[in-house]
């Protein structure tokens, strides 16, 4: 078991809001379709939570922030802290945004992809370039993240058993 402190368990924006949990939803079968897999909902290291993180079929790390207003895209200053967590970053955003916001410097458009999705599918509007992580740090965050999701799914499998798996889900 991780020796690490139990972290909050309060459920964060995106378990609460219905439209991010549609464009989840929807980015998710994209990566599917691309043989990539994710897990909503990751808490990282440096305290920050990930909307999704997801892994490609060769190891890399991909990392989503979702959006679903212009206010909580210009508030929030907290996003640069995943680079450190992924060979690739994308925001994603419920169709019908201004996706113009996303060509401001200030949301570094030459380091940033952009999906737009909906409950049922996504579509790349800007792929994300890649800026790999070194080889040691990336196998240390996909190890974590399989972790993660193994623990999830046992909770699935055994909820009376929550005790049994420590931490957060």
């Amino acid at each position: 078991m991780d020796s690490a402190p139990l972290p909050d368990l309060t459920p964060g924006p995106l378990l609460c809001d219905g439209t991010a949990l549609a464009v989840t939803r929807g980015v998710l079968r994209l990566f599917a379709r691309h043989d990539i897999f994710g897990v909503p909902e990751v808490p990282l290291p440096n305290g920050r939570r990930l909307d999704i993180m997801a892994v490609d079929a060769r190891g890399f790390i991909i990392a989503v922030e979702i959006k679903c207003s212009r206010a909580d895209l210009l508030g929030d200053g907290k996003w640069p802290d995943y680079f450190d967590y992924c060979d690739r970053y994308f925001w994603a955003v419920p169709a019908g945004f201004d996706l113009g916001l996303f060509e401001g410097e200030a949301l570094w458009p030459g380091r940033t992809g952009l999906i737009v999705a909906d409950q049922y599918d996504a579509e790349i509007v800007r792929a994300a370039p890649s800026e790999p992580l070194p080889a040691p740090r990336r196998k240390a965050e996909v190890q974590r993240l399989a972790r993660r999701a193994a623990r999830r799914l046992a909770q699935v499998m055994d909820p009376d058993g929550q005790v049994l798996w420590g931490g957060e889900g």
